[in-house]
């Protein structure tokens, strides 16, 4: 009667019963688990040692990554247990399952041979890399969150100019920026649709993951287009048009765009030599980036 006792308390728990129904899909590490439940780290981690101590959830070690996944139960209670993983299994979870694509295709992505991954070989490095081959542009990183992708501009560009309208978003930013030591990145709060930079004032305007949370996408365009030199180049990176309504909740206002629309904005906004394409696909994953780029005449 104690063990059943231990066992349903455990059980007692959204977050735990989460945990149990994406393990029994895919061995997943603590900072997986974090970015599919959007639950801090800490929380994560205590919600693991509970299940594991219960001997519900097993820990592996891999290429020095502890992933967890579901462990075997024995004795009096395994029919028990049996019976409440399968109906654990089935539980409605369509968001989190679609974060789990998307970690899935993360890991995909990495290189990777027979034996697993190739140490010191990334995506993140060749991109770097790929940035010494550029020369010194002007940047404007356009709706730029948390400035990931600022401070990786910032290692080959002149200067980079990241806005955003948070101001809470750009003081995490700029202090993850002066943590790395990088000085030429200037922050500036404003809208992506109302932008407070000058006529013709940049090389390169970046355009990543933002135009979905835009109230006029054409209009966002339009804006980057505006503070383009003759000869620059909007860079831009959204999701391809998808039916994931859920994803309303963290303030997209759009599901996406479809490749006609989006060379039409950027046709209407003047830019010219356009060019688009998807930048990942993968079965079964309702998430796919759209890459597009176009240049301000001369």
């Amino acid at each position: 009667m104690k063990e059943a006792t231990a066992l349903f308390r455990l059980l007692g728990d959204e977050a735990r019963l989460r945990i149990l129904r994406l393990l029994q899909r895919e061995r997943l590490n603590v900072s997986e688990l974090t970015s599919i439940l959007g639950i801090a780290q800490p929380g994560v981690s205590r919600h693991l040692r509970l299940l594991k101590e219960g001997g519900l959830v097993r820990e592996e070690r891999e290429r020095g990554w502890t992933y967890y996944g579901p462990a075997e139960v024995h004795g009096p209670l395994a029919r028990t247990w049996e019976a409440v993983r399968r109906e654990v299994r089935v539980l409605g979870g369509h968001a989190d399952d679609t974060r789990l694509q998307e970690i899935l295709r993360q890991r995909q992505e990495e290189f990777t041979h027979e034996r697993g991954l190739v140490p010191g070989k990334s995506w993140a490095a060749w991109s770097r890399a790929l940035g010494h081959l550029l020369p010194g542009l002007r940047v404007a990183d356009l709706g730029c969150g948390e400035g990931h992708l600022a401070v990786e501009a910032a290692r080959w560009a002149a200067r980079v100019i990241a806005v955003d309208v948070s101001d809470s978003a750009l003081a995490r930013a700029k202090a993850a920026a002066g943590a790395k030591g990088i000085r030429n990145i200037a922050w500036k709060r404003g809208d992506i649709e109302d932008l407070p930079l000058q006529d013709g004032s940049v090389d390169v305007a970046l355009l990543s993951q933002a135009l979905h949370h835009a109230k006029e996408p054409a209009r966002a365009i339009r804006e980057a287009a505006r503070i383009l030199a003759p000869g620059g180049v909007l860079l831009l990176l959204d999701l391809k048009s998808h039916k994931e309504e859920w994803v309303k909740k963290l303030g997209d206002r759009w599901l996406g765009f479809d490749e006609p629309a989006v060379r039409r904005m950027m046709k209407d906004a003047g830019l010219r030599d356009l060019r688009l394409e998807i930048g990942a696909r993968k079965r079964g994953d309702p998430f796919q980036v759209l890459v597009a780029s176009g240049r301000k005449p001369k």
